[in-house]
């Protein structure tokens, strides 16, 4: 019996030798991530602002403080109910009010509530303080994207849409996922800015409520649909910064990730020439009249970027989204009803309103569905019947 009791025990340690190896084996299949997050992360990511570096010295500080009230309340509650116990011959006092007690357990908590409320109220006041931005970027949560509008500063009238890179997605989607340092986390347009300048994030919302984090900022700010919230931060060191949506939004939340890209400030000039060169370039006449297979073939670039997640690429939809192949709207002869759902949305936000995107992009994008699948229509819109229907 104590042989086989032996044998277990060995078996058993074994197997957790075993599971621990390939327990770090499969964790250290990634590499930590510049800017974080980093392998079996434990601690706050490495500040790369002020602000983070003040909320990490918040964070321990209150941590260290609630440490040693903890320990000092508790080890004099046991040090007297151990000293003082009945079965020594101890007897319990027969006061029943003291000044001094009275005294002592108000003003003790209120010097420590002091103690912690002026560096917080220092750091939220900073964090609150905008004013005197040299660039101000509004950031707009999408269902599930973010989209980035340079409103002032060096870089202005740039816009994109940032989305989860479509790599990741089928990494996800497979369910079993290769591992990659970046995993969930690569997007096809990062946001740029300079090193050493003041950013001013001002976030809103398309849809449902969003959250603009990066922990490396120490920057966390919901985006309201409806509301204009502002943040700001500024980066003393060039590299790749990454968060995520911080704001449980729908089933796609997971596949909302922030890359923030800072540069050098000549590479920052050099970025913002060519994206104004790139963008003068894909600027289209809204009365240029399209052939079918040119909206169809630009259509399916823009339906990949922003309708797939939803409607899937072969247009059946998945649980609460309606498929487009076969579906009424697309297949109406009146071409305005589908114009109407992409520029007002419909169900209540379910399929959000498409604005954002060109006259042509959304010509193009309908007239994809219009053509696609099994929608075999023959129909077609052009860029100018967007544009009229937006006045």
């Amino acid at each position: 019996m104590k042989s086989i009791s032996n044998k277990l025990a060995s078996l058993l340690l074994m197997a957790g030798a075993w599971a621990g190896s390939v327990a770090f084996t499969a964790a250290r299949a990634v590499n930590d991530l510049p800017g974080g997050p980093a392998v079996n992360q434990l601690n706050l990511h490495p500040p790369v602002t002020q602000i983070a570096r003040d909320v990490h010295w918040l964070h321990w500080f209150m941590l260290i403080l609630c440490v040693v009230i903890f320990v000092a309340v508790f080890g004099v509650m046991f040090y007297s109910i151990f000293k003082h116990r009945k079965s020594v011959g101890h007897k319990p006092a027969a006061f029943h009010e003291s000044v001094a007690v009275e005294i002592a357990w108000t003003v003790v908590p209120f010097i420590i509530v002091i103690l912690m409320a002026l560096p917080a109220t220092k750091t939220v006041v900073a964090m609150k303080d905008t004013s005197n931005a040299e660039l101000t970027i509004k950031a707009t949560g999408y269902q599930w994207k973010w989209g980035y509008d340079y409103l002032k500063g060096e870089g202005e009238g740039i816009g994109f849409l940032s989305t989860l890179d479509s790599s990741h997605r089928a990494m996800s989607e497979s369910g079993k996922p290769t591992p990659t340092d970046d995993y969930l986390l690569k997007v096809d347009n990062p946001l740029v800015v300079p090193v050493d300048k003041k950013v001013r994030i001002i976030t809103t919302a398309n849809d449902v409520i969003h959250a603009w984090m990066v922990p490396a900022f120490g920057v966390k700010q919901d985006a309201i649909p409806g509301f204009v919230r502002d943040t700001w931060f500024r980066a003393e060191k060039i590299g790749d910064y990454y968060g995520q949506c911080a704001e449980l939004c729908g089933k796609e939340h997971a596949y909302m990730p922030i890359h923030v890209k800072v540069v050098s400030a000549e590479d920052y000039t050099k970025w913002v020439e060519g994206q104004k060169k790139a963008m003068a370039a894909k600027a289209d006449d809204p009365a240029k009249v399209w052939a079918l297979g040119e909206l169809v073939q630009r259509g399916e670039k823009v339906y990949a970027a922003n309708c797939a997640v939803c409607h899937q690429a072969n247009g059946k939809g998945a649980g609460p989204f309606k498929p487009l192949d076969g579906a009424a709207v697309v297949l109406d002869a009146d071409k305005g009803k589908q114009i109407s759902v992409l520029l007002n949305g419909q169900n209540k936000g379910a399929m959000p309103a498409w604005k954002q995107l060109s006259d042509t992009e959304i010509a193009a994008v309908i007239t994809y569905t219009k053509n696609s699948w099994s929608n075999k229509t023959g129909q077609l819109v052009q860029p100018a019947d967007i544009k009229t229907a937006r006045k």
